[in-house]
């Protein structure tokens, strides 16, 4: 079996259930300086708005990376010991999936990333298999590879939270 990585924390959830305020929160309680990676692209004013939210409630401590695509190399270039969130897989995989990428591979480049950075490191993601099977491939492909990449992701992390109405779960 493979070693956990203990410094890696894995925050679940539905829309809107506090995963980002919650990540934020872990984050916060170790000493700044924060790094926050959004995967988000602003392909649309609501998209544009919800960016700007989630970066005007984040206070100056944080430095904000973009990394739609990039993001096991966005891991890897952030200095020594600085703790990280990555906000969020789901949008990541989309992109991904979207730009047609090989996301089984880039999957396994995130967790060697995750293994080799030296801080804590908080990856919030949507949990999205709780509901009906989708009606078209492509919405059944995302679920099916969001499945494969939390359980990958959850079987290394050192804790894994599912959240539920701003209540946090843990779960590993």
């Amino acid at each position: 079996m493979t070693e956990p990585i203990l410094h890696l924390t894995l925050v679940l959830g539905g829309a809107r259930s506090g995963k980002s305020r919650h990540a934020e929160a872990l984050i916060e309680a170790l000493p700044p300086p924060w790094a926050y990676i959004a995967t988000a692209q602003a392909w649309d004013d609501e998209m544009t708005a919800r960016i700007a939210e989630h970066r005007a409630r984040r206070p100056a401590d944080w430095i904000t990376l973009d990394a739609p695509l990039d993001l096991p190399g966005a891991i890897r270039g952030l200095p020594e010991g600085r703790p990280v969130l990555v906000d969020c897989l789901t949008l990541w995989l989309t992109n991904l999936i979207l730009a047609e990428q090989d996301t089984a591979a880039v999957g396994r480049a995130l967790l060697e990333a995750c293994a080799q950075a030296t801080a804590p490191l908080v990856l919030v993601s949507n949990e999205v298999g709780l509901g009906i099977v989708p009606d078209n491939a492509l919405a059944r492909r995302f679920r099916d590879e969001a499945g494969r990449l939390h359980q990958a992701i959850a079987a290394r992390a050192g804790r894994v939270i599912f959240m539920v109405a701003g209540l946090p779960m843990q779960v590993k």
